[in-house]
């Protein structure tokens, strides 16, 4: 398929990248060469998904490449590595995120957490119901996770961490460090965002509650896919044909509606790299 990603597209990509930031510095790419642990287990809870994104603003310099180059391997900086992907069809970053899924689980490559942003797309989860779907009959895909319906696009930050978990899984934990990771995030950029007993992802709660990152995972064989999805500065209207992630009493929002400042998907991307190790932390101390 012309432009379609795979793991190996990802390290040439990645290396490429590093040679323009910084020509001394070679390629620092990282594998594991952990055992894959035999556990069939398969977990799909929550809401959200979402990919694609590129490397933008000035060439080769954003905080991100900064920190990959200059002879710094990713996982002296973190037990995660980050790819920053750019802007890619979601089906494209899907059918990547479950090679990656397929090499981290064999431990041919270390847990990695995918960074883009998506075109326009709605995706469905295993329990959207008829009466979520866009009132227009805009098409959706439907997805192997958790949750129900929700929109990806442009201004949308989205995370795919695939992870090894610690056994015996605990997967509400790893959603609740996802949240807790974008929480902090959050924070930093000005924003309050809490949890909500009883449902996902991050809200904003003074009334009315709006949700600001939507979480939709699925572990399977002890290594985690999809992730997050977190609105920075995009076109919330797009909501409006859909009950977004099943919840018809709440609305959505994004960093930069309730700041009313200008933030760049970017700069939020590299806040999250900052946090990525705590997606991990707890399973490696386990």
């Amino acid at each position: 398929m012309p432009g379609r990603f795979t793991v190996c597209d990802v390290v040439a990509v990645e290396s490429a990248r590093l040679r323009r930031c910084c020509p001394s510095c070679g390629p620092q790419t990282t594998t594991t060469s952990q055992t894959a642990r035999s556990n069939d287990n398969n977990v799909a809870i929550a809401a959200g998904v979402c990919l694609g994104r590129r490397h933008r603003g000035d060439p080769g310099h954003d905080r991100r490449a900064a920190a990959y180059s200059c002879g710094v391997s990713v996982s002296t900086l973190s037990p995660i590595q980050v790819r920053d992907l750019g802007q890619v069809p979601f089906l494209e970053a899907w059918e990547l995120q479950r090679e990656i899924h397929d090499a981290v689980v064999g431990g041919h490559m270390a847990d990695t957490l995918l960074l883009l942003e998506h075109e326009g797309v709605y995706t469905a989860g295993r329990r959207t119901q008829p009466e979520d779907l866009p009132i227009d009959g805009s098409p959706v895909i439907d997805v192997d996770r958790g949750g129900r319906i929700t929109w990806h696009g442009p201004g949308q930050l989205v995370g795919y961490p695939i992870v090894r978990l610690a056994q015996p899984l605990d997967v509400v934990g790893y959603v609740r460090r996802l949240e807790e990771m974008l929480i902090i995030a959050c924070r930093d950029f000005g924003v309050t965002g809490e949890r909500v007993d009883g449902r996902s992802g991050v809200w904003v709660t003074d009334p009315p509650a709006r949700k600001i990152a939507a979480i939709g995972v699925r572990v399977a064989r002890g290594v985690t896919m999809h992730g997050f999805a977190l609105n920075v500065n995009c076109d919330l209207s797009a909501y409006d044909r859909i009950v977004p992630c099943g919840i018809s009493d709440a609305t959505v929002t994004s960093i930069q509606k309730e700041t009313g400042q200008q933030v760049s998907v970017d700069t939020v991307a590299a806040r999250i790299t900052e946090l990525a190790g705590m997606l991990q932390a707890q399973d490696r101390e386990s």
